[in-house]
Parts: C-alpha cells; sequence; structure tokens
C-alpha cells in the first residue's frame, strides 16, 4: 500500500530532523575539540597577557549531553527513514493505531530534548561571550575568534559552530512540533476509520450473533 500524503510529509520532516541533529552534534564536538576537549559552554574565559584563554569550562556532561541528544535524535530519524523504506517497498506494512502512540511518545520526548539542548546552547554561548567581552579586548563573541588564543589554535571558528549548533536545534524543534501535529492528525483519522468495537453497538451486536450462531450450528 502506497504511503498516505501526511506519512510522506512526515518522513521529509524526519529527513529534515536527521540532517539538523547531525549538524548540531558536529559543531558542538568541533567547538569542544577546538578547546582541547574541555566543555566551552557557561565557560570562563580570561586574558593571558595580550590572549585570550579559556580559565574554566562546565562539565563535560553538559556538552556530552547536547552532542548525544541530538546524535541519538538523528540516528532514530534515519533508521525510521530506512525502516519505513524497506516497509513501503518490500513488506508493504502499514503503522497502525499503537504504532502511532509509540512514535507521539518519542516525538514528545524528542520535544523535550531538543528544547533542553536548545537553550543549553543559547544560555550557555551567551554566558560565555559575556565572559569573553568582560575582558575589553574585544567588541563581540564574533571578533574573538580572530583573537589570538592560549594555547594557539584554541577557538577556531567558536562562535560560529556554536552559533550553528543552536539554529540547528531551535529548527529541530520546529520540525519535531510539527513531526507531532502530523501524527496527531494521522491517530485521529485512524480512529475514526476504525473505531473500537462496544458492546451494545450494533456492528458489536451483529458480529457476536454470526459468532453465537456459527457456534450453535456445530454444537
Amino acid at each position: 500500500m502506497p504511503l498516505s500524503c501526511l506519512q510522506r510529509a512526515e518522513l521529509t520532516l524526519f529527513f529534515a530532523a536527521f540532517l539538523c541533529g547531525v549538524l548540531a552534534a558536529a559543531a558542538l564536538t568541533r567547538t569542544q575539540a577546538s578547546f582541547s576537549g574541555s566543555c566551552p559552554l557557561y565557560g570562563v574565559a580570561h586574558l593571558n597577557r595580550s590572549s585570550l584563554a579559556l580559565s574554566r569550562g562546565s562539565d563535560l556532561s553538559l556538552c556530552y549531553f547536547v552532542a548525544g541528544a541530538s546524535g541519538l535524535l538523528a540516528l532514530y530519524c534515519l533508521l525510521l527513514l530506512l525502516f519505513w523504506v524497506y516497509s513501503s517497498c518490500i513488506e508493504d506494512s502499514q503503522r497502525g493505531p499503537i504504532g502511532l502512540r509509540i512514535a507521539l511518545a518519542i516525538s514528545a520526548i524528542a520535544i523535550f530534548l531538543v528544547l533542553v539542548s536548545a537553550c543549553v546552547l543559547r544560555f550557555g554561548t551567551s554566558s560565555l561571550c559575556n565572559s569573553i567581552i568582560s575582558q575589553n579586548t574585544t567588541i563581540s563573541c564574533s571578533e574573538a575568534q580572530k583573537s589570538p588564543w592560549t594555547p594557539p589554535g584554541t577557538a577556531l571558528h567558536f562562535y560560529s559552530n556554536l552559533h550553528n549548533a543552536e539554529n540547528s536545534s531551535w529548527v529541530n524543534l520546529v520540525l519535531w512540533c510539527v513531526i507531532l501535529v502530523l501524527q496527531v492528525i494521522q491517530l485521529k483519522s485512524e480512529t475514526i476509520s476504525y473505531p473500537s468495537l462496544e458492546r451494545g453497538d450494533p456492528e458489536w451486536s451483529s458480529e457476536t450473533d454470526v459468532l453465537v450462531g456459527s457456534h450453535l450450528s456445530h454444537s
């Protein structure tokens, strides 16, 4: 059975979310590597003679959480895309109401994780930039990328990478919210198309009569 328009739109959004997650994780990882493995989010900079240096970074688990959450969600999107390509082309299977409810729960968790990651990137970058600007060696964090750092080569494109990671996370948040809305619409459509049979419904009664009649005919 071919995929519906809503399912195709959902898969397209999953592909976009995959790209955003990969970009956010890669950008933050590059930034952390440029600071010799230290996590620059909420970091404190100081002036070492005529060059800047990161005197104190935040706990490594903070950067690991943001990069890990973005990377795991990107991996989930990729696996889901591969699964649906395989299912629609080979097995020709469809997702039922239970599968939709599971997908809804995962999407809600994903929205929470992406929101937390985006906020950490936003406020963590602002805290680092405020610390750098307070040293009175530069007027902006983007200009600080051109300033000398200790050791040499530190903080290479750090602000651009953090800015890209933050923007990717906010876009990813919007994508996951739209995915959740599409899944809710599909769940309502499934519920209307396949209503549960309850005792006392005419459809339930007719099927019960058939089953009972068939049982009596064999007895």
